[in-house]
């Protein structure tokens, strides 16, 4: 998974990941949320969930401590991450301010 992780994040397109677990609520009410980010911007941004539980290392690795997490990266830096649920408009300011 770590390779993969690698490549996904050095896109030049801005990568949001969204580090949730199925048992939470609070993830269960950001996924549709991230899916109108996604509708709004469509190709400008990807969005890729991962399920904490069953990606613990990688997890590990990026101090996730809580759920949801979303982090956003562009060419394998990370230029943002936020614990908790933001709104379409909030998630969607923060990708068009952070990625260049």
């Amino acid at each position: 998974m770590n390779s993969t992780f690698q490549d996904i994040i050095n896109s030049e397109t801005p990568v949001l990941i969204d580090f949730y677990a199925t048992w939470c609520g609070p993830c269960q009410m950001l996924g549709p949320i991230l899916k109108q980010v996604k509708d709004s911007l469509g190709e400008r941004v990807s969005i890729i969930k991962v399920d904490v539980d069953k990606n613990q290392e990688l997890a590990s690795i990026q101090q996730v401590r809580g759920v949801p997490t979303m982090m956003l990266f562009q060419n394998g830096q990370q230029l943002w991450r936020q614990s908790g649920v933001l709104s379409k408009e909030e998630i969607i300011q923060v990708i068009l301010d952070k990625s260049n």
